[in-house]
């Protein structure tokens, strides 16, 4: 989490210095750098840092943060961001030192990834959320990999001691996710598929819930 925070303001840090230099290629380069490692991050984001995570990457709102730079950048080809890499890069900034000592809990957690799983098939399929960089496949790509990361690491041992088959039913639905965004670009990508697949996780981590001694994560968690 730390690592990917880091790239992300990294990636602004370096779009904010190539916007000084005038190199709109160059800052187009490093605002999709950094949107790398705020994708992966958003398991954990909008539950344990809302107001941070509506002020870095507020979607559909275009005025500000990511989105903001992203429709002048893309969309203008403008050099006129500069204010709003400056708050882009103090939100970022504040967000890498809260999470050095953020208290994270598993049902925070859990919440997070069946959000951002429900994200990734209702808002995010019909590749509208960076329609103006063309890098919305990779945004669920890198969703998809921040959800298996918290996966792994937090819940799968846990689950697969008490129900070693909905273990490897989560994981299936995971590499199913991982495998309908392996397409080369948006046409070539099947969204009622994406939107079954990822409904498909929402419920099964939904079940899981109880299975680790956890809440159930609602539907309503879910859609915040």
């Amino acid at each position: 989490m730390i690592n990917d925070i880091d790239q992300a303001l990294a990636g602004a840090r370096e779009l904010r210095d190539r916007i000084v230099a005038h190199d709109i290629a160059g800052a187009q380069k490093a605002w999709i750098a950094a949107r790398v490692g705020w994708e992966r991050s958003e398991v954990f984001t909008s539950g344990f840092v809302p107001q941070l995570d509506d002020a870095i990457d507020a979607w559909p709102d275009a005025t500000k943060g990511f989105h903001g730079i992203e429709a002048k950048l893309f969309g203008a080809n403008s050099f006129d961001v500069q204010d709003q890499i400056g708050a882009l890069i103090q939100n970022l900034a504040n967000l890498d030192q809260q999470i050095r000592t953020i208290q994270l809990t598993a049902q925070g957690l859990l919440n997070g990834v069946t959000r951002l799983a429900y994200e990734v098939g209702d808002g995010k399929v019909d590749g509208g959320e960076s329609r103006f960089s063309g890098t919305s496949l990779d945004d669920m790509r890198n969703n998809v990999e921040g959800i298996e990361l918290a996966y792994r690491i937090v819940f799968a041992s846990t689950l697969e001691a008490s129900d070693p088959k909905l273990a490897g039913t989560v994981q299936g639905e995971i590499d199913r996710l991982k495998q309908l965004l392996t397409v080369e670009d948006l046409k070539q990508l099947d969204p009622d598929a994406l939107r079954k697949a990822s409904e498909d996780l929402v419920v099964t981590l939904q079940i899981a819930g109880p299975k680790i001694g956890l809440s159930t994560p609602t539907l309503e968690e879910a859609t915040k």
